[in-house]
């Protein structure tokens, strides 16, 4: 299969970012901690790998990687997102402002610790992960004060990405007020979905990117037991949950979609990826650079490809990792030479 967009397309679109109003991002948030070294033998005390510590370096997390991975893009963005009161929090806004990521969406919450996921890796491989959190749903009061942010900040932003890790952050109500306000207007709203969440929680919004399990999942949740083709899922979620735009990511398979303002027809591109070192963080450059791609002008194919290579980009990466406008056109040309080599 042929790229179905050229290199001058594709660089026009993301030659784009830069000018572009800022997206407001709403979601779980947190601080990812990777702890990597060498295991050269066992652990006296018990039959498990002993780490010698080589280094320690921390990432933000969750919703706050999709900011990172616009930033990085040369996008501006707004999150906002419960942290707890507590330590944590502290170090999570400082790493927003070394970022040059406001904190202005951040609300502070008493009755939860901020997340914090610790992974431990060596060179080849991932040990174990250590997480702090709490996926209990934010209070009323937590969730009127984050509502109250989200709408003082959306005139300035022609974008919304919910960004679902079902921490507690995203509830039944808030999405449900949110995308009540969206539907209204020509912005976008689109969720990152939870396996977890309950799909109806996210009908009417403006576009869906699940992953294949994702999808599978909320198309049995809608009372669909038999469905195995992708097409009938697609076709399912678009209609039962009034979605404009869908995307289905299917990892080695590429990338299913349909945009019901071009027709009701599923398409597909193939996946652009020639190594993968860490699939961490690859679904929030994906959904970053969709909607980015959508807001600069692109048609929903023409942001699934640009997706497509910066998620080709970031799997190659060790860890919650970004891309960056220089990296996504060399990856373009990258694979653009390989398969006219395989044509």
């Amino acid at each position: 299969m042929n790229i179905s967009i050229s290199r001058d397309r594709f660089q026009e679109i993301v030659s784009k970012f830069e000018e572009l109003k800022p997206i407001l991002v709403v979601g779980d948030v947190g601080i990812d901690k990777y702890t990597s070294g060498v295991v050269s033998r066992i652990s006296p005390e018990a039959p498990v790998p002993l780490l010698d510590v080589k280094k320690e370096w921390l990432k933000l997390g969750l919703s706050a990687n999709i900011s990172d991975n616009l930033k990085a893009l040369s996008v501006d963005s707004t999150l906002c997102g419960v942290v707890g009161d507590d330590q944590n929090a502290n170090l999570f806004e400082n790493l927003l402002e070394e970022n040059g990521i406001s904190t202005w969406g951040v609300v502070r919450c008493e009755e939860r610790p901020t997340v914090f996921k610790e992974r431990v890796v060596t060179d080849t491989q991932q040990i174990c992960r250590i997480d702090y959190e709490s996926k209990k749903p934010i209070n009323k009061e937590v969730q009127t004060k984050l509502l109250s942010r989200i709408n003082d900040l959306s005139d300035g932003h022609d974008s919304l990405i919910l960004e679902d890790y079902a921490k507690g952050t995203l509830t039944k109500d808030l999405i449900e007020n949110l995308v009540k306000k969206y539907k209204s207007t020509e912005k976008i709203i689109a969720v990152d979905p939870s396996r977890t969440t309950p799909p109806l929680f996210y009908k009417g919004v403006k576009l869906l990117k699940p992953n294949r399990n994702e999808a599978e999942i909320m198309v049995r949740a809608l009372g669909h037991y038999d469905v195995e083709s992708v097409d009938e899922m697609a076709s399912i979620l678009v209609k039962e949950l009034e979605v404009e735009k869908l995307i289905i990511t299917l990892g080695a398979e590429g990338m299913a979609m349909i945009d019901t303002k071009v027709d009701d027809k599923v398409q597909y591109i193939p996946t652009v990826a020639n190594e993968v070192y860490d699939v961490s963080g690859a679904g929030d450059t994906s959904i970053s650079l969709i909607i980015a791609s959508l807001q600069a002008g692109a048609t929903l194919k023409e942001a699934a490809w640009i997706s497509n290579c910066g998620a080709g980009v970031v799997v190659g990466k060790k860890g919650t990792a970004t891309v960056n406008q220089k990296e996504l056109l060399d990856y373009f040309d990258l694979i653009s030479k390989k398969m006219n080599e395989q044509a």
